[in-house]
């Protein structure tokens, strides 16, 4: 996801983009690509940023990264750090509650997205942004080279809840359009005539309309990976439990992806679902 969105973010001359991942290798292929300095390390840097992006896998790969590479020493007094990446609220308050973030009065945004790697690369994500107001201005127009929808949502911690609602309701779509899917074709329907009858009506959905014709031709290399789901529902139902909400549908296709990874479909996308039911 991080690549193609820093790649739209590299086309706006306003900005100089340095870039970082962890393989050296994918930054290396990034800059032969597009626009933009390569960084290694976070190590007597002659510069120092107004702000840094980061899009992760986990909780440990963002505080890793933000915490111990040294990058907030390069971070400027007033600047900001938006992550895009899906984390837990613990997550955010422990980088909100940082006494050097704090101290340097570096603002903080949980700014997850949704979208898909499609959405990542047509630089058409929507981002679910949770924060202080001040700055919004400032960072609203670097979103909006690869995002077509910012919402701010409230305060810290409303984005990653706002994406956990998001999580959920994929997951369910999805299961529903397998189950869908997989009866039309027991039933030897043209597909194709079946998706045109039903996606102009209330079952349509971005997932059907995306990955409907996909899942009919047995192809799940479209980006998004079971073992992110299984990541990202098992941090909404751990704050669903404390909230005492019985989420059972959402636990039952939490065991289903459990089931695909164990399975070695871990890196499949998330509509390989479908798998379970032939």
């Amino acid at each position: 996801m991080g690549f193609p969105m820093a790649g739209h973010l590299s086309l706006d001359k306003s900005v100089d983009v340095y870039v970082f991942n962890r393989t050296g290798s994918v930054s290396s292929k990034w800059i032969k690509q597009y626009a933009g300095i390569q960084l290694t390390s976070f190590q007597s840097l002659s510069c120092k940023f107004d702000g840094v992006i980061t899009c992760l896998k986990d909780d440990a790969a963002i505080s890793s990264f933000l915490l111990k590479s040294g990058v907030l020493n390069y971070i400027k007094t007033n600047g900001f750090i938006v992550d895009h990446s899906t984390s837990s609220l613990d997550l955010v308050d422990l980088l909100t509650n940082n006494k050097e973030i704090i101290s340097k009065k570096i603002s903080f945004f949980d700014a997850p997205v949704s979208g898909g790697e499609a959405g990542a690369i047509n630089g058409v994500l929507s981002v679910m942004l949770g924060g202080p107001k001040k700055k919004l201005s400032k960072i609203t127009p670097v979103m909006e080279t690869y995002a077509k929808l910012i919402t701010h949502i409230g305060s810290n911690g409303h984005g990653q809840l706002t994406k956990m609602v998001n999580q959920l309701c994929i997951a369910s779509l999805i299961q529903g359009l397998s189950e869908g899917v997989q009866l039309g074709m027991k039933s030897d329907l043209n597909m194709s005539k079946v998706l045109d009858a039903i996606s102009g009506g209330a079952a349509q959905s971005w997932q059907m309309d995306n990955r409907f014709k996909t899942m009919v031709k047995g192809e799940f290399d479209f980006g998004f990976a079971v073992d992110l789901m299984v990541k990202d529902l098992k941090i909404a139902l751990d704050y669903s439990n404390a909230l005492n909400l019985d989420l059972s549908t959402s636990k039952s296709i939490l065991k289903k992806y459990k089931k695909l990874s164990t399975l070695g479909d871990g890196q499949l996308d998330t509509s390989s679902l479908i798998k379970l039911l032939n």
